[in-house]
């Protein structure tokens, strides 16, 4: 009991699954701005004036990878797939979008851009739907 309070790997385990939970959350919340008609003229005009080509196909793809990769990382299905979607979405805003201020403004989307990436590297965790499904020692 003592050696597992005191391992650090218990420990992890499951506070990033916690952290995939709270995070698939908070930027599904982001993703579900792909409804609201004035934040995505917002959103469009933004990369107008960056000059992004297709700034329409691109907001709605943006908002749409946020949302969809939000619920997947809640579920923990498809973890590291929705992951890598979401590492690009966030290294767009931040490096292309914010032009790489990452010790200003685009603090944010940088943090989401690092959580991301060790999320494709741990993966979704015992709590979800790629451990029921795809863990070969589950399943003998």
């Amino acid at each position: 009991m003592l050696k597992q309070l005191l391992s650090s790997n218990a420990i992890l385990k499951n506070w990033m699954i916690l952290i995939r939970i709270i995070i698939g959350i908070i930027i599904a919340k982001y993703g579900l701005e792909i409804f609201n008609h004035d934040k995505m003229k917002g959103n469009v005009a933004w990369l107008t004036d960056i000059h992004l080509p297709t700034p329409v196909f691109m907001a709605y793809l943006g908002k749409a990878t946020e949302l969809i990769g939000g619920g997947l990382l809640i579920i923990g299905l498809c973890t590291r797939l929705a992951s890598i979607a979401l590492v690009i979405n966030m290294a767009v805003i931040t490096f292309l979008m914010g032009k790489g201020e990452i010790w200003g403004s685009d603090q944010l989307p940088f943090l989401f851009l690092l959580l991301f990436a060790s999320f494709i590297f741990y993966g979704a965790g015992k709590w979800s739907f790629d451990y029921l499904l795809f863990d070969k020692k589950n399943k003998y």
